[in-house]
């Protein structure tokens, strides 16, 4: 057999699926697209994660658009995080142009257009679905953890949700547990070293100040009410397509701990909710983090730690997350060595560095009798991409350079009046609209101080009328003051004499 017919059979067999798949689009052999192969990823093997990387303009965006567009088709709903804000146009079919016509003739793909149900979802003060969380919902130990607490101040955090637990004080938003924090080191510290041990005031100060800087970044938006419902992510809409749920962050692009804490809360939150699934043939719900150096260089050692250790067991729930970023050595070895799936885009050389950044991404890949890798790297054209995934029986396939097949949705994002109108029919958008503020640890405390001061008052009060003589001892005292005073008596004399000489 010929060099290209070895090529043919090698990518068929390795890409081969038994079980239902999405396709990305064809193999490339020596700088041209192989119509006859298809590049198939099993829906069976979508909860194993992934990673899409490659510089800017590479086409990355486009690919986390045909592979939401994919999955969406299959009934599978979609949580995209999009940083930059180019993502909405998936809400509406896209327009058939000559350079997509020639493409999909190269990898012989049938295109048609579509659009597909949306959601579009905020962290902060932009419209759409509100997104929130309250204290109470993490917990000391992942709150810490967020924090970068040290051992002691996670200690005292551990006090703080033990106290507020034992009195029926909900820690719903940051001015709870600032409100708390204030509270068991200055009116209520004698209650809190008596029942739980003597509490720092440097300890407190410094878990306030990680506070403050977290709210500076928004997290005052976030923490609070009505909670987001992990339920509401996973709709299916009346044709049968999964909802692709869009966060928009382009507004908390210089707020990494905001976006870091918000992702780590959710992943704990699909993992906690969601019963154990086991081998299924399909994913439950695949994530998109876009930009997901915002995640990890913000984040301490422990919070990598854990973060690792959520997306080792959260695919066990059926839930497939995906890391979009340039650089694959942006992601921790721990977390790099759990991606099933990798996308690889084009790289490009400008430095020793960058040189050396090469040579490190072709080794996390296959070797292949068809590709010096690091050369085609920084080779691939837009919309072309190096692929690896695992097959059904979770063996890695195949290195395959592949001419990916193009968004069926329109590639550029919505207008300000397309926005509108999503966000007018969205359930949700209504549903979460609402900001409760009930009765939390900020009202008891503050209610409970104000009490003590008014009880205080009352029993100065009190204690300054029982000091107080009565009318009798006033009138009394006043008597004795005259009958003993020397004017008086001096009167009295004189009368007296006066009526003796009579």
């Amino acid at each position: 057999m010929s060099k290209k017919d070895n090529f043919i059979q090698h990518i068929n067999e390795g890409y081969t699926s038994k079980g239902e798949s999405i396709i990305l689009g064809a193999a490339i052999l020596d700088a041209e697209p192989v119509g006859e192969t298809q590049v198939r990823i099993p829906l069976k093997t979508l909860n194993r994660h992934g990673l899409i990387a490659g510089a800017t303009g590479t086409g990355k965006t486009k690919t986390i658009q045909v592979l939401s567009e994919q999955l969406s088709s299959f009934g599978i709903p979609v949580l995209m995080m999009d940083i930059k804000g180019d993502f909405s146009g998936i809400a509406q079919p896209g327009v058939e142009k000559p350079f997509i016509t020639e493409r999909h003739t190269k990898i012989n793909i049938p295109y048609s257009t579509s659009s597909f149900p949306v959601e579009l979802m905020t962290l902060s003060a932009q419209d759409g679905v509100r997104m929130r969380a309250t204290i109470s919902e993490f917990g000391p130990v992942l709150f810490s953890r967020i924090l970068d607490l040290n051992d002691t101040q996670a200690g005292v955090m551990a006090v703080i949700f033990k106290y507020c637990d034992d009195n029926k004080m909900p820690l719903l938003d940051l001015k709870d547990i600032k409100k708390v924090l204030n509270y068991i080191t200055e009116e209520g510290k004698d209650e809190i070293s008596e029942n739980y041990g003597k509490i720092s005031t440097a300890t407190t100060g410094t878990i306030l100040r990680k506070i403050i800087e977290l709210e500076q970044q928004g997290g005052d938006f976030f923490f609070g009410e009505k909670s987001f419902e992990i339920d509401d992510l996973m709709r299916i809409d009346e044709n049968g397509k999964g909802y692709i749920n869009i966060l928009r962050l382009t507004d908390i692009q210089d707020k990494p701990k905001l976006f870091s804490t918000f992702m780590l809360s959710l992943l704990a939150e699909i993992y906690q909710q969601m019963p154990e699934k086991g081998d299924v043939d399909q994913p439950e719900l695949v994530l998109f983090i876009d930009e997901a150096h915002l995640i990890f260089d913000e984040a301490s050692k422990v919070l990598l730690d854990q973060i690792e250790t959520i997306i080792k067991l959260i695919r066990s729930k059926g839930i497939g997350v995906y890391f979009v970023t340039q650089n694959p050595m942006d992601i921790p070895k721990g977390v790099l060595a759990q991606l099933g799936l990798k996308i690889q885009h084009a790289l490009r050389v400008f430095t020793a560095n960058d040189r050396q950044a090469i040579k490190q991404t072709a080794d996390n890949y296959p070797t292949s009798d068809y590709y010096q890798t690091d050369e085609v790297l920084t080779s691939l054209g837009i919309g072309e991409a190096f692929v690896t995934a695992l097959n059904e029986k979770g063996i890695p396939t195949p290195l395959a350079a592949t001419m990916l097949r193009a968004p069926q949705s329109r590639m550029d994002i919505l207008v300000d009046s397309e926005i509108d109108a999503i966000n007018a029919k969205s359930k949700l958008v209504k549903k979460y609209a609402e900001e409760i503020d009930r009765e939390s640890a900020y009202e008891i405390l503050t209610k409970k101080i104000e009490e003590a001061f008014e009880q205080a008052e009352e029993t100065e009060v009190e204690e300054k009328k029982s000091n107080e003589p009565s009318t009798a001892e006033v009138i009394g005292k006043s008597v004795t003051k005259v009958v003993t005073s020397a004017s008086f008596i001096r009167g009295v004399f004189g009368i007296l004499m006066k009526i003796f000489k009579k």
